[in-house]
């Protein structure tokens, strides 16, 4: 991996980078000696799945599994703190190049990303104007980013269909919008749900992009709220879920990485947290019958993101402080009751629901120490950023922690490069 640093530095560095390769490649090996088995989601669930523990015998997938996690462990212990913090973000173009709307990537996007290594980036419809615009914007941005730091960005969008498209019915790309998720679950046929995510997966991996922001796994079970109601695939948690498995499905077949969304399920909540808090009253067993599911049914099917949102859970977590930045939704319910291991990012943390309450410095920070992996576009970027970096300097996070997440991203980077 090319780094960004002097090279006295990383000669500095060389006898605490060979321990931590130890010590990492040691942890993913036990790691990869473990394998979950969810259980499938029904309308006769009554409680959160339980996964059950199993040591399998060697197999030649186990072996590549540990080559690749060793390879991963090398790659992260070669970066500095400031790299890997720095892939710990995904901002807006516009975050870190000054510019008031980015249509391009020159010479000001590469001395961007040689600042600020992020893990990648999100476009917007401001950002895409018509396919060869954006293939060349995208074309260019990748290969900075792999000069800079030797692996992909993540290059994101959102992309469900119907009101939430930047693509599908947008002048310019001559592609025509797949339509509300709400119509495509009414039709109950998860076959088709899964040709939809394939031909948005499809399209978007022709542009360039590499990861999309949906399937949508929220359940619209509110009758007195319509926020998520054309963007859901349904009212109950087990109609919604084999939905959800379909689209990851189908944007994995398309080469594209899926992320759902938005954890632990605000599709009942009433408000629309881009602008004020909002709230569940559901306890944990409640949620775990309906909402939950979807969320299980993604799990079973790899899905390599989940999005987690900023919905409040007193009943559930026995305070209001929103589950991107609760260490009881993010590490306790998702990570250690339904077994999760790809990455956790939050929702956009520019969202109402955040800064009403906290600053972006603040808010990174107790992201990262509940559990996330990947902080999405701060209000303002450069300071959380450099919290994040005060906060591991200050022993407030351990580097050990940033490199759990950090192996995670870089894991996946090499899957796509």
């Amino acid at each position: 991996m090319r780094s960004i640093v002097s090279e006295h530095r990383i000669a500095r560095r060389a006898f605490a980078l060979a321990c931590v390769v130890l010590a990492l490649t040691a942890a993913f090996a036990l790691a990869a000696c473990s394998s979950h088995t969810p259980v499938e989601p029904s309308s006769e669930s009554t409680s959160l799945p339980v996964s059950d523990v199993s040591m399998p015998s060697a197999t030649s997938g186990e072996e590549s599994t540990s080559t690749a996690t060793s390879e991963t462990a090398s790659l992260v212990a070669n970066m500095t703190l400031e790299e890997k913090v720095a892939q710990m973000f995904i901002v807006k173009p516009e975050d870190i190049t000054g510019v008031d709307t980015v249509v391009q990537a020159g010479e000001q996007t590469r001395a961007a990303l040689e600042q600020y290594p992020v893990g990648g980036l999100i476009y917007f419809g401001t950002n895409l104007e018509n396919a060869d615009q954006t293939r060349a914007m995208l074309t260019a941005t990748q290969e900075f980013a792999h000069e800079i730091t030797g692996l992909p960005a993540f290059l994101c969008v959102d992309e469900e269909g119907g009101t939430v498209s930047r693509i599908g019915g947008t002048e310019g790309f001559g592609i025509e919008n797949v339509g509300d998720m709400s119509a495509v679950g009414a039709t109950g046929d998860t076959a088709y749900a899964k040709e939809v995510a394939t031909n948005i997966g499809a399209y978007l991996t022709e542009l360039g992009f590499n990861v999309d922001f949906a399937p949508d796994a929220d359940v619209a079970n509110n009758p007195d709220s319509d926020t998520m109601a054309l963007r859901s695939f349904g009212t109950a948690g087990s109609e919604v879920a084999p939905f959800v498995k379909a689209q990851v499905e189908g944007f994995t077949d398309a080469g594209i990485l899926s992320c759902a969304k938005h954890f632990p399920g605000i599709g009942g909540a009433e408000g629309d947290s881009h602008e004020v808090s909002i709230y569940s009253h559901k306890t944990l067993d409640e949620m775990a019958q309906d909402e939950l599911l979807p969320f299980q049914a993604a799990i079973e099917a790899d899905v390599p993101f989940i999005m987690v949102g900023h919905l409040s859970t007193p009943e559930a977590t026995g305070d209001d402080t929103p589950a991107s930045i609760n260490p009881a939704i993010i590490t306790d319910v998702l990570r250690e009751q339904l077994g999760y291991d790809g990455i956790v990012i939050t929702d956009s943390m520019s969202m109402g629901a955040v800064n009403e309450r906290y600053t972006a410095s603040e808010a990174a920070v107790l992201a990262i120490e509940a559990g996330v992996d990947i902080v999405l576009t701060p209000a303002d970027f450069p300071a959380a950023y450099q919290s994040v970096l005060d906060a591991v300097s200050s022993g407030r996070i351990s580097e050990e922690r940033i490199d759990e997440s950090v192996a995670r991203i870089v894991q996946a980077k090499t899957e796509l490069a």
